[in-house]
């Protein structure tokens, strides 16, 4: 049967009651009294002593702008940002304003800081192109950190670069285009002693730390199994991440019109409004005006490049430099696919679970068995359609060179697909004793072993918890309780990230370091490589030591091609 709303709450109630300080219920008043954040209060660090940490947005695009939105002021003050696209500059002044529902989440500056107009916000942010312009002007401007929300292979020239003249660095995931890139960053982070940080939120996100609070205290009993997906609608057409050209610049695109026959239909609208929805819609109409404007940047000029495929049947797909800059997921150099946007949060989920059993010390898995599949999309890009891997991980005991222990391992099973979003996206964790479940990093669920019925949780959006099988299923016994709205954690790392800038002890770190930042960017990468492949790869350890040269693609880390 399907669990019903009730049973669904009760689940949630019981997952509430074993956590570690019962926070998502009881924190409201404490956190009221010591005027904390939610973060500060259960993390542990503080307030900023002195001003708020002054940074540098680099890169203002999707994931730049979701990280504006979350920029507490009394932690951050953003003074300058960087970006080669009119659409993103005038996203990161007046956040995303598509619908309804994403400008609560793509703020803006001026809804963050409380600015009325984007003169005003000019007056305290300046803006600037390349980042590297941004970079040169840091010290002139007071920035003592930055934000970086580029493209993946970005990632590691600007945050070398930034290292080098005395900045901290916060980016975006994946930590690197590579795993070289990766040692690179880790090594320059050592020898500046700046702090660098990567964004997988996972590791500030309550639930998911009381969820290894969770396992450690063996309420699962043991634990053999995760399974893990992030299921997306996406179809030719409407694939999210093939954002629509702006006519001009690549006139024969099959969606060269829409930008176009968008604007035309908001200012029809806009013509017919009234009261504030004028305002609402002009600022529509304008962001929609900066979109277009998009096609006069010369993305040749800033390194990106013409890609062209060709199909079984001789057919060339032209991808020219501006379209390689504004739908930059969709290629190899540039991006790294759907493991790299999406799976690398929940492999990193599924490490943070298994480190529960290991003492809260982080694990590499042992091997990965992957595969990727081309059949959806048209030949318009070079990454795959969909993905689905299986991973074995060590068990507490696991040793390579003992026959039995060796067979102590905790599967990993995880599905990225497109053209059927069923399920959306979360983790279930399986134990002997009862079944954890995580949606879409808002929710979590215990489910405790006690009828033999089958158990599916949840036919609204999340992943389908089907857990039917031989043996006995699940079921929750408690009654539902409210609890604060749960954070999905990227406030609470850039609030961290401050805190622990303006606290420099030894012991205060970013909880997502180098060390295990790499550690996920590897994983992303040997994954991408056995989807390729289609064979089982083994992980070495020596891939995973920041002072090895050792690297899964074989290149060595070399410093010397970042010298000015």
């Amino acid at each position: 049967m399907n669990l019903t709303p009730q049973q669904q709450a009760a689940a949630k109630e019981a997952f509430l009651r074993v956590s570690r300080r019962d926070f998502m219920v009881a924190s409201t008043a404490a956190i009221a009294t010591t005027g904390l954040t939610s973060g500060a209060f259960y993390y542990g660090y503080g307030k900023v002593h002195g001003d708020p940490l002054r940074v540098a947005v680099l890169g203002t695009g999707d994931e730049g702008n979701v990280l504006i939105g979350a920029i507490n002021p009394e932690y951050i003050q953003v003074k300058a940002i960087a970006d080669i696209r009119p659409f993103n500059v005038f996203r990161a002044f007046h956040g995303d304003n598509s619908n309804d529902t994403i400008i609560n989440i793509r703020k803006g500056l001026m809804n963050v800081y409380g600015w009325k107009t984007e003169d005003e916000a000019r007056k305290h942010v300046k803006v600037y192109g390349h980042y590297m312009e941004c970079l040169d002007k840091a010290k002139e401007d007071g920035i003592e950190a930055v934000i970086i929300g580029l493209p993946l292979h970005l990632h590691a020239p600007c945050a070398i670069a930034a290292m080098r003249r005395g900045l901290h660095v916060l980016t975006e995931k994946l930590m690197a285009r590579t795993t070289a890139q990766c040692k690179e960053m880790a090594r320059v982070s050592e020898e500046t002693k700046r702090f660098l940080a990567t964004g997988h939120q996972r590791h500030y996100n309550i639930l998911y730390e009381e969820a290894m609070e969770t396992i450690k205290r063996g309420t699962l009993g043991d634990l053999h199994y995760i399974r893990a997906q992030w299921h997306r609608g996406n179809m030719p057409g409407t694939d999210s991440w093939q954002m629509p050209m702006p006519y001009a610049a690549k006139p024969d695109d099959p969606q060269a019109m829409r930008l176009l026959n968008d604007l035309k239909s908001l200012k029809v609208r806009l013509n017919a409004a009234k009261g504030a929805e004028i305002d609402k819609l002009a600022v529509r109409v304008k962001q929609k005006e900066m979109q277009i404007a998009d096609a006069a940047v010369d993305a040749a000029q800033y390194g990106y490049q013409q890609n062209i495929l060709k199909d079984t049947d001789g057919a060339e797909y032209v991808c020219p430099p501006i379209e390689e800059l504004i739908r930059w997921r969709l290629w190899g150099r540039t991006g790294g696919g759907l493991m790299v946007e999406l799976g690398s949060h929940q492999l990193d989920a599924a490490s943070i679970f298994i480190s529960a059993l290991h003492g809260g010390q982080h694990q590499h898995p042992i091997s990965v068995a992957a595969s990727g599949y081309r059949n959806l999309f048209p030949f318009d890009r070079d990454t795959n359609d969909h993905i689905v891997c299986a991973f074995e991980f060590p068990m507490p005991g696991y040793d390579a060179k003992d026959e039995q222990k060796a067979k102590q391992k905790i599967a990993v099973q995880y599905a990225t697909i497109n053209g059927n979003g069923f399920g959306g996206y979360g983790e279930i964790v399986y134990g002997t004793k009862g079944t954890l479940i995580l949606r879409r990093e808002e929710e979590a669920m215990l489910l405790r072993k006690e009828t033999a019925s089958k158990v599916a949780a949840g036919a609204a959006a999340g992943p389908t918890m089907d857990t039917q099988s031989s043996g006995a299923s699940q079921s929750a016994v408690a009654t539902a309780a409210a609890g604060p709205k749960v954070s999905r954690g990227y406030t609470e790392e850039m609030e961290h990230f401050a805190w622990c800038i303006r606290n420099p002890d030894p012991e205060n770190q970013p909880r997502c370091n180098p060390e295990v930042a790499m550690a996920d960017a590897i994983i992303a990468h040997v994954t991408n490589m056995s989807a390729v492949t289609s064979e089982r790869i083994y992980f070495k350890e020596e891939w995973f030591q920041i002072a090895s040269d050792e690297t899964p693609e074989g290149d060595k880390p070399d410093l010397s091609k970042y010298d000015e």
